[in-house]
């Protein structure tokens, strides 16, 4: 699959079950959680999808390990090559891993250096640039030139957007009848990825997305009806302050889903009562979702919602509070 398909493309349902059967003998099944004080606090039935508990710390796995094992092995022998502010670098190079192929990984330089940490240990070569988009890609464009490597884009490769779709798909399987399911937004691969699948088993299913106030340039595009790219981000959620995808933005409209942002304050509240109720270690950009629901509690009271938490890589001798 060239660059120029996968792009340009969204995943179908069928794309998304392929993947599921792709992935299954790598990746984890993960559990739903339920807790009593965190639904009496929302006035809802959450049913957490823990994402931070697959393997390398996030749903990115998912993308990453699907678009590996649907390389041929022409294509595998010459490695894949990402740019990643943490868990997409992290998450292509375990997935390479499984393969034996080499993965090459641009960091822009600001990173967390817990997750620039872990992309090291799960044996990717570090290429490091300036931290703009425009930087990542260019750095990107010269190791796919010195090295023939597929590019494993974070949100917008079709393949990558089939495999976080996974996570819908086990999530409404694991939970039954849902009101809503709701993830963050960032890039858009895991909000787009599980629309079209959510959207495939419950064609009336609301869907939601989280989004920090400080990087809401899938909130504006929504509003607007064009994405807009000019947002620079002011957010601690470092996973979420990628630019919507060209995909993401048609998926996204596609399937109505809402965006509602949150401000960081309200995003580290929620962290900490995920943390002290739930018992899990989540990190900002899952925090969102959480936030969103007790910020608009009334709109979602006695619903019962499928909740993605993204991902579990924190810095623990950075914590936001």
């Amino acid at each position: 699959m060239n660059d120029r398909t996968t792009v340009a493309s969204l995943p179908t349902a069928d794309d998304i079950r392929n993947a599921a059967a792709r992935i299954a003998a790598h990746a984890v099944v993960t559990p739903v959680m339920r807790n009593a004080a965190l639904d009496a606090l929302a006035g809802a039935e959450l049913y957490f999808k823990c994402e931070h508990l697959q393997r390398s710390g996030a749903f990115k796995f998912r993308g990453a390990c699907n678009a590996v094992w649907s390389l041929d092995d022409a294509e595998a022998a010459r490695g894949v090559v990402t740019h990643s502010s943490g868990n997409h670098g992290n998450a292509l190079a375990v997935a390479a891993a499984t393969r034996g192929i080499p993965a090459h990984v641009v960091v822009p330089e600001g990173a967390v250096q817990a997750k620039v940490d872990a992309i090291a240990a799960a044996g990717a070569t570090l290429h490091r640039c300036a931290p703009t988009q425009a930087a990542r890609e260019t750095a990107c464009a010269q190791v796919q030139a010195d090295t023939g490597a597929t590019l494993v884009h974070p949100y917008t490769d079709v393949r990558v957007m089939a495999g976080q779709g996974t996570a819908a798909l086990e999530l409404l399987q694991q939970a039954g009848t849902l009101d809503a399911l709701i993830t963050p937004v960032g890039g858009g691969g895991l909000a787009s990825g599980c629309a079209v699948m959510a959207h495939a088993i419950v064609p009336d299913l609301r869907l939601f997305a989280a989004e920090p106030a400080g990087a809401d340039d899938a909130a504006r595009s929504l509003a607007q009806g064009r994405r807009v790219t000019d947002v620079v981000p002011d957010t601690l959620c470092d996973g979420l302050r990628a630019t919507l995808g060209e995909p993401n933005f048609a998926a996204l409209r596609q399937h109505h889903v809402e965006i509602l942002t949150v401000s960081d304050d309200d995003t580290v509240a929620a962290m900490k009562l995920m943390w002290q109720h739930l018992k899990q270690v989540v990190e900002p950009s899952s925090a969102t979702v959480l936030a969103m629901l007790l910020r608009h509690r009334g709109r979602f009271a006695g619903k019962r919602l499928g909740v993605v938490l993204s991902g579990g890589n924190v810095d623990l001798d950075a914590l936001p509070w």
